[in-house]
């Protein structure tokens, strides 16, 4: 008689459930209720007028006339609408999308300038052009220390390199009047700082972190003893770049509001639009990219099959320099002119946050860099509007959006394994 095989249990062979997160759809709802109750039910009932477009413009948008309490009503109901969707993603083990986190983010946003800007007029065009170029240096910054971690260095030196650059421009532009020139010394500016981290780091072994905070003090007394000694003496011939000029494409530049939000910028902000998706690019759709990242995940691997791992961990660093330079020179001849004691004033930093916050990815770093530079022009302009804000906290708010947003994240992502471990060949 043939024996029968029991039958298994389908309860042994059960795929086991995703945990539910609730972290996410609880800081999402704490923010929606957040702006509903501070924007609407308590704000303010006075006029807004939300101003689209100048009058000198090809095509001109009516202002969007409103109150200020029914803005933040409205934005607050729609931001509660997004995040009990998130906690529907949730309780069904799913993932919360991206675009639910973007509308309780955009929606908070939009009710707090309308609450800031009650009274008076909201310049959309100003706020969005502001935000692109002043995120222009941090994006650069970041672009170097998504490379720099891929490859496994910590580019803790963003700050330096953007200092550098930014001397260098207004020194050089000052001196030879020749833009182009004062662009490509920068570059080189920044490579070099990012030479003197790769050769401590990689040839000698030294904590990567403990260098670039050395680096960081270095440059940041060599530039103030040399604005001290050198360009302040003579500043009229030293220390007068100008600043890029705005290069409108045609056509492209009388789109209302994208038009001068995107395309009637510096060369900078040009090639920073350049540069992001072709980062993305040479990481991500090539074989050199492919090599980067497996330096960053798993060298000693790599070095088996024969790349040599500290000699690509080399140049890709000082490759990052150059673009890291080309960001402090947007700081300078790119948005102000003269060069300042201490201007990079944090911003290396914060594009390390970008990274984080990005998940080491350029369009992800792109877009956290775009959120601190419109958070930077929005302290500009609400200053200027008479906002009700304290004048320290309105200086404050770069710096809080920045804390806030690595502490949301913190614990959630996890970078390249092998960042900011030296490799020592066996």
């Amino acid at each position: 008689m043939t024996a029968v095989a029991p039958t298994p249990s389908p309860v042994a062979h059960a795929v086991p459930l995703a945990p539910r997160k609730w972290r996410t759809p609880v800081l999402l709802a704490i923010v929606a209720v957040l702006g509903l109750v501070a924007f609407g039910l308590f704000g303010r009932d006075e006029p807004v007028r939300f101003v689209w477009s100048n009058a000198s413009d090809a095509v001109v948008l009516p202002a969007l006339d409103s109150t200020s309490r029914l803005v933040g009503i409205v934005m607050g109901l729609i931001a509660t609408i997004a995040a009990a969707a998130s906690f529907w993603y949730a309780a069904n083990r799913r993932k919360v999308p991206v675009w639910l986190i973007l509308i309780v983010g955009l929606a908070f946003l939009v009710g707090l300038v309308a609450w800031v800007g009650s009274g008076s007029n909201v310049p959309v065009v100003f706020l969005l052009t502001g935000a692109i170029a002043l995120s222009t240096p941090i994006v650069l910054g970041g672009l170097a220390g998504v490379l720099g971690e891929r490859v496994g260095v910590v580019n803790i030196a963003i700050e330096a390199q953007l200092l550098a650059g930014a001397f260098v421009a207004a020194f050089v532009a000052s001196s030879t009047g020749n833009y182009l020139v004062a662009l490509v010394a920068a570059m080189v500016a920044g490579s070099l700082v990012s030479v003197i981290l790769a050769v401590f780091a990689i040839r000698y072994l030294v904590d990567q972190v403990v260098v670039g905070v050395v680096l960081i003090v270095l440059v940041s007394a060599i530039t103030n003893f040399l604005y001290s000694a050198v360009l302040s003496q003579n500043s009229a011939e030293l220390n007068n770049p100008g600043t890029l000029p705005r290069i409108a494409i045609p056509f492209l530049a009388d789109i209302p509001v994208l038009g001068p939000v995107i395309f009637n910028q510096r060369i900078t902000t040009y090639l920073m639009f350049l540069l992001v998706p072709l980062v993305w690019f040479f990481l991500f759709r090539t074989k050199w990219g492919l090599r980067i990242r497996a330096l960053g995940e798993h060298p000693q691997a790599a070095d088996t099959v024969g790349i040599n791992v500290n000699r690509w961990r080399f140049w890709t660093v000082t490759l990052s320099g150059l673009i890291a330079g080309l960001g402090g020179a947007a700081l300078t001849i790119g948005a102000v002119g003269p060069f300042v004691r201490e201007m990079s004033a944090g911003q290396g930093f914060i594009a390390l946050a970008a990274v984080i916050l990005g998940r080491w990815n350029p369009w992800g770093m792109a877009a956290a860099a775009l959120l601190f530079g419109f958070s930077s022009n929005f302290r500009v302009w609400a200053g200027q509007a008479g906002s009700a804000l304290p004048p320290d906290l309105i200086e404050m708010t770069p710096y809080v959006v920045t804390i806030i947003a690595v502490a949301v994240v913190a614990g959630r992502v996890i970078g390249p394994k092998a960042a900011g471990k030296p490799y020592i060949k066996e």
